[in-house]
């Protein structure tokens, strides 16, 4: 099979077998879980979390502490796998772990001091809040940044005091599977789970009738079938998925700065980022400087080769097949834009002009290194094109003056709005994506909230004297 990822059947079991998005040579295959092994581990996740959740957050948090430094000691190893599974390059996979073991340290930290609130009531009663954990918590997470994403999710739901049945994605099963034996010897039996296996098993735990709370980081089309099994199980769902993000460049910025902004966002990672710039509009009066530049920036990877495969052949398919109808429809292909000789599942950075609203270059998402860009007359022009879209993850505005900037972070419908920066953050941050990109916060200390459900308490004395009082 030309895939990268496929699918044998081998008796009564599904095999994953993974090649290297490099090279197409074999990494590996592991069995996945088959609908028994489900519902054993969200029966076992069920019976562990009397005790995990009774656990003093002190000491959860000293679990993920340990959680830290174990992820620590294998970094290594999982950022070798990691490179032979996605491709990812290995300096790249080791700032991701890096990133996990510091998330993983954030939580342990947050979960102990995650509290309640006072409210004010009779003067001789308590009234106040008590966060509790919501249960089993389902957590779906991605290829494109395996360890980092899984970790957050891990953190704030165990040191909640939630138990854990995890997937990783089936596009880097061994990955998933060592990253789950190594944060699993920090916690008790049964309080953290991974199982092996694809969107079939996925559905299959979002689907469980003993899930409390499913977190996923992944498709929009994945995202939106569980959200409609919550609706029959009633678990609460955090969903981060797809997204179409914009850039708009301003016509009082410098262009090739601009260029380069929006060529780390459309090329780091090979574009496989959620928060990719996936679409561009730039003002006319510095579209020729900037297209030019943004030429340039592609030109310089591609001569250095320094763009990583895409994690395989289906997604690179999928990516060629949207250049291509751009093409068809009148987009012109400056750099890039056709698929590479040889082996592996690589991809040019692609650089698009004359795109318009109306190809699918610029409506849905991509994934891969594509930078699509539209000419637009006025930076009101640019900023209704922007706002478009069944998408709301997050956009990115270049710009010089400050009411251009509030305009655009009033009217752009999305949950991060990034101004002259297309990545960059202050720690702790979180958002809420909208549309089809998702619900809820997913990272952040925010997340804490989503894992946990509130109790109001109220204590008042019992009455004093009288018949069955004590004087």
């Amino acid at each position: 099979m030309s895939a990268i990822v496929q699918r044998i059947h081998n008796g009564a079991k599904d095999l994953i077998v993974i090649r290297d998005p490099r090279t197409g040579e074999e990494v590996g295959s592991l069995a996945e879980a088959e609908p028994l092994h489900v519902r054993r581990a969200v029966n076992a996740s069920r019976a562990a979390l009397h005790d995990w959740a009774r656990t003093p957050p002190a000491e959860r948090g000293s679990c993920l502490r340990a959680a830290a430094r174990a992820l620590a000691e294998a970094a290594p190893a999982l950022a070798r796998m990691n490179n032979r599974e996605t491709g990812r390059p290995v300096d790249e996979a080791l700032a991701g772990i890096e990133a996990g073991i510091a998330t993983l340290e954030q939580y342990a930290e947050l979960g102990p001091v995650h509290r309640g609130h006072s409210l004010r009531g009779n003067p001789l009663a308590s009234d106040y809040t008590v966060a509790e954990p919501r249960g089993v918590a389902v957590l779906l997470t991605p290829w494109n940044d395996p360890v980092a994403v899984a970790c957050g999710l891990i953190g704030a739901a165990l040191v909640t005091g939630n138990t854990v049945v995890h997937k990783p994605s089936e596009r880097c099963p061994h990955l998933g599977a060592m990253l789950g034996d190594v944060l699993a010897t920090a916690v008790p039996a049964g309080v953290l789970i991974s199982l092996t296996g694809g969107s079939g098993v996925g559905a299959l735990l979002a689907e469980q009738s003993g899930v409390d709370v499913v977190a996923h980081v992944g498709s929009s089309a994945a995202g939106a079938r569980i959200a409609k099994a919550s609706n029959v199980t009633g678990a609460h769902v955090i969903r981060e998925n797809g997204g179409n993000d914009p850039l708009l460049v301003d016509d009082d910025v410098d262009p090739v700065w601009a260029a380069e902004q929006a060529a780390v966002g459309a090329f780091s990672n090979s574009g496989q980022i959620c928060t990719a710039v996936e679409r561009i509009y730039v003002h006319r009066a510095v579209a020729g400087p900037f297209c030019e530049a943004l030429e340039q920036a592609a030109r310089r990877r591609n001569r250095k080769g320094s763009l990583a495969p895409l994690v395989d052949v289906r997604l690179r398919d999928a990516v060629h097949r949207q250049v291509e109808n751009a093409l068809q429809a009148g987009a012109r292909a400056v750099e890039g834009g056709s698929v590479l000789a040889g082996p592996g599942a690589y991809y040019p950075a692609t650089v698009l002009l004359d795109c318009t609203a109306d190809m699918d270059i610029m409506a849905e998402e991509t994934f891969g290194p594509v930078a699509p860009v539209q000419v637009v007359d006025s930076f009101d022009d640019g900023l209704r094109l922007a706002a478009k879209g069944r998408y709301g993850l997050a956009a990115t505005v270049l710009t010089g003056r400050i009411a251009h900037a509030q305009e655009a972070i009033a009217a752009l419908p999305v949950g991060t709005v990034k101004v002259n920066a297309v990545f960059g953050g202050a720690p702790g941050g979180a958002a809420q994506p909208r549309g089809d990109s998702g619900h809820g916060f997913g990272y952040g200390p925010e997340l804490l909230d989503e894992f946990t459900r509130v109790k109001v308490v109220h204590v008042a004395a019992p009455p004093s004297g009288g018949e069955n009082g004590r004087p």
